[in-house]
This record gives C-alpha cells, sequence and structure tokens, in this order.
C-alpha cells in the first residue's frame, strides 16, 4: 500500500492508496517543532489504530511539503524508519509530467503542481484547481495539462483570525452557514460575510481566470478541494467538482511515474 503526505502550512493530511482507491485517511496539526522521531510515533500511531492496516502494509511513501523545516523531517523520517520502502518527494528532479510555464517555476509550491497533476488526471484540461486551505490559491490548467499560473488570497481561517484580533467586539465563530445573508446578530453577520463572501470571491476570480484561459469559458472545469472547501461548496456558483484527496491522488501518479 502506498502512503501519500501532503503537508500544509496548517495541517497535513495523510492517505492510504489500495491500488487507485484512498482507504484510510488522517488530517492533523503541521507542527515545525516536530522531530524525525515525534513524526514517526505519530504516523505509527494512526497505523496501528487503523483496523485495515498493518505498519507492515506500507510499500511506498509520497509526500510533498510548502514547509521546509518539516520536509526536512519527513525526509529524516522515512529515511531512519522506512528506509526500506521507496519513497519519492516532490522537490526539483522529481519527474511529475506537468510543464510550469511561469517566470520562475521554482516559486510554485510542489502542492499546486501535485494538483494540477491531479486536475487533468480526473477531469482534463483546461481546469481551475480551487484550493480552500492556509490560503486559499487558484490555480490555472491549460487544455495541454500545463500548469500556466494562478492566485493567492488569504484563507477563511486567516481572515477570521484577522477579524478577531483587529475588532474588539467580534470573536472567533462556528463556520456554519447563517439564516440569511442579512443577518440579524454579530455572529450570524461574520459567518455570512466569511461564508457568502468567500463564495463570490471564489466566483469572481474563476469568471476572470477562465477568460484569460479559454477561448470558450464554459469549458473550464473548476475542481474545488481542501479542508475549508465544503463551508463555500453550496454558495459558489462556478464549482462543478469536489475532490477532497486531490493532493493525495497527484501523490501516487507522481509516485507511478518515479518508481516504474
Amino acid at each position: 500500500m502506498l502512503l501519500t503526505i501532503d503537508v500544509g502550512n496548517t495541517q497535513t493530511v495523510l492517505g492510504l492508496f489500495e491500488g487507485d482507491e484512498v482507504i484510510e485517511h488522517w488530517r492533523i496539526n503541521t507542527d515545525p517543532r516536530r522531530t524525525a522521531d515525534e513524526i514517526a510515533v505519530v504516523l505509527q500511531g494512526l497505523v496501528q489504530q487503523s483496523p485495515l492496516l498493518a505498519e507492515t502494509d506500507i510499500s511506498g511513501i509520497a509526500l510533498c511539503s510548502t514547509v521546509p523545516s518539516v520536509l526536512h523531517e519527513m525526509r529524516e523520517m522515512c529515511r531512519r524508519y522506512y528506509g526500506d520502502v521507496s519513497a519519492v518527494i516532490v522537490e526539483p528532479g522529481v519527474k511529475t509530467g506537468v510543464p510550469v510555464r511561469m517566470d520562475n517555476p521554482k516559486e510554485v509550491g510542489a502542492d499546486r503542481i501535485v494538483n494540477a497533476l491531479a486536475a487533468v488526471h480526473t477531469h482534463g484540461g483546461p481546469a481551475i484547481v480551487v484550493d480552500f486551505g492556509t490560503a486559499t490559491t487558484f490555480d490555472a490548467v491549460s487544455a495541454k495539462g500545463e500548469y500556466v499560473g494562478g492566485a493567492i488570497a488569504p484563507g477563511i481561517e486567516i481572515s477570521i483570525d484577522a477579524l478577531s484580533s483587529r475588532g474588539a467586539q467580534l470573536h472567533k465563530i462556528e463556520l456554519v452557514r447563517p439564516r440569511n445573508v442579512v443577518a440579524k446578530n454579530t455572529v450570524e453577520a461574520l459567518q455570512s460575510g466569511i461564508i457568502f463572501g468567500f463564495a463570490g470571491q471564489v466566483d469572481g476570480i474563476v469568471e476572470r481566470m477562465s477568460e484569460e484561459l479559454a477561448a470558450d469559458p464554459a469549458e473550464v472545469t473548476v475542481i474545488a478541494t481542501g479542508g475549508l472547501a465544503p463551508l463555500v461548496l453550496e454558495e459558489s456558483r462556478s464549482i462543478d467538482a469536489f475532490e477532497p484527496w486531490l493532493t493525495l491522488i497527484g501523490l501516487r501518479l507522481i509516485y507511478e511515474r518515479n518508481t516504474v
């Protein structure tokens, strides 16, 4: 079985593939202070509590990281605890099959390239991937499967933290859909601004990107992913598909490209 690890700025998502199917998955906090040994303890604990597998079932590892310090420890963890397992880390020199049409391709986060590959594999191009994480990222993929650029906006949780820290009477809230857009109390007013505001942001950016990406914007498939995506899915008019494991799927594809 293949273990895939997507290390984000806030959370790390782990998924276990049997063939092309995710049979187990976990989500943990990304802690830059964790050592390789601590990461191994957490990982082995998750594996051991699963009724579906044993540690010995892991035959390969594929990972990407947007946090350099965590990537270093992940690399050390693979070396020390899974030295006999084939490991593919998405970094320069690894075959992805995704041409990057950027001024400086090295600036593009590994997870965004992984998402582009998975988007073309699952839905074809042209496509836009909207990833709701620490930041909300928009990644444009051409009909040829090329990564051609994107946009980055503050994420939902970042926006809430900023509001609560800068507004004396504004506090953190539960992120659920309010009864109405025109709210009758402060909590629902915040919920309305966040949820409907981000849905409007997604629709606006997607519309503009689609016009630049294809002669017929209707040909562009918009794919949402990320832990916070479900908050916006029902309110957005532009999202065509929700793929919660899009990055993990891309990691599986890259692993296969580099180990065959």
